[in-house]
């Protein structure tokens, strides 16, 4: 009898527990601060727009993430970190679109995109202008194509810097429409617009940051957006899709994912708070001015996403030898 007495007494402690505790992953989540890995420099543009999410879910919610810089190897330190952590919604990292395109620049990595981890949310596309001097014969993105088709390897084409995301759209827009020119790669930005604005280079990419400007006061001419439609801010500009060059579509995107085999219940918590963050009008007011394009989609929306990615640019790099320095 005591020792029936002892074992009902601790099944019914058990039972007690078990219904005093909130389920996991649900509105308890998270119970405390969860560390956000940031895979890129301290202050840069993603880690700034993932400051305004988690500002917006702490006053909204009471929730805090913290932001934790672990640079290095072009995002690949951060990530692989990620990969190995708890899958207990504790751990998370900040992605852009260099995420899809490492695969095809460290071929030995220690994790696998789709894999080693669980997608949150694509959260927003920040879109590139392509731009011409105003006094060239391009007056859209389908004159530049066209030239570029007519006088191969005679047009140059300016980035920021071999790899780089003014640097790979350029070679994603010369690969579908199967034309040739030279990159020209610079090592500041300021140097490739003013070689633009003076006409020694033809043509390139950049953000509404970067380039709209240029283009209000008449000193650029924009061709054309990046992305497969067309953004608000300038609702008039097709895109290069609509211009000739099929399958088009560019953008420097941002997004969230945890670590493999982290609970669903946690994901689709994650995804709620995140996806209202970027949709809240407040925060996407101070986005907008980069060409902003706000996602919010569903975890699974997004493990396809970064899928299709992976493998357009792997394919980019198979199909045209593209190599890249690594760091």
């Amino acid at each position: 009898m005591p020792m029936r007495n002892s074992v009902s007494t601790v099944v019914f402690a058990v039972l007690v527990a078990l219904q005093a505790a909130p389920a996991f992953g649900q509105g308890d989540y998270p119970a405390k601060p969860v560390t956000l890995i940031s895979p890129f420099g301290a202050g840069g543009s993603v880690e700034q727009e993932f400051r305004l999410y988690t500002q917006h879910i702490l006053e909204n919610t009471g929730k805090r993430f913290l932001i934790d810089a672990r640079v290095g190897a072009g995002g690949t330190v951060g990530a692989n970190y990620v990969a190995k952590a708890t899958p207990d919604g504790y751990t998370l990292l900040a992605v852009s679109s260099a995420f899809a395109i490492t695969p095809s620049v460290y071929p030995n990595l220690p994790y696998d995109n789709n894999r080693d981890f669980a997608p949150v949310s694509l959260l927003t596309k920040h879109v590139y202008l392509l731009v011409v001097n105003p006094n060239s014969p391009f007056r859209n993105a389908a004159d530049y194509v066209a030239a570029a088709r007519a006088r191969p390897g005679e047009l140059n084409f300016g980035t920021a810097g071999i790899g780089g995301a003014t640097h790979l759209p350029g070679e994603l827009l010369h690969y579908l429409t199967k034309t040739r020119v030279t990159f020209v790669h610079y090592k500041t930005p300021p140097q490739r617009v003013l070689d633009l604005v003076a006409g020694r280079i033809d043509a390139a990419m950049g953000s509404f940051t970067l380039m709209l400007p240029q283009v209000r006061t008449g000193k650029l001419r924009a061709a054309g957006v990046s992305s497969n439609q067309r953004v608000p801010l300038l609702a008039d500009l097709p895109t290069l899709e609509e211009q000739g060059a099929p399958g088009y579509d560019f953008s420097s995107w941002v997004g969230l994912i945890a670590p493999a085999k982290t609970p669903p219940a946690v994901v689709s918590r994650l995804n709620a708070l995140f996806a209202a963050a970027a949709r809240d009008p407040e925060v996407f007011r101070k986005l907008e001015a980069d060409g902003t394009i706000a996602v919010a989609g569903s975890p699974e929306q997004f493990r396809q996403f970064i899928a299709v990615e992976t493998e357009r640019w792997r394919k980019l790099f198979a199909d045209t030898g593209l190599r890249l320095e690594q760091e």
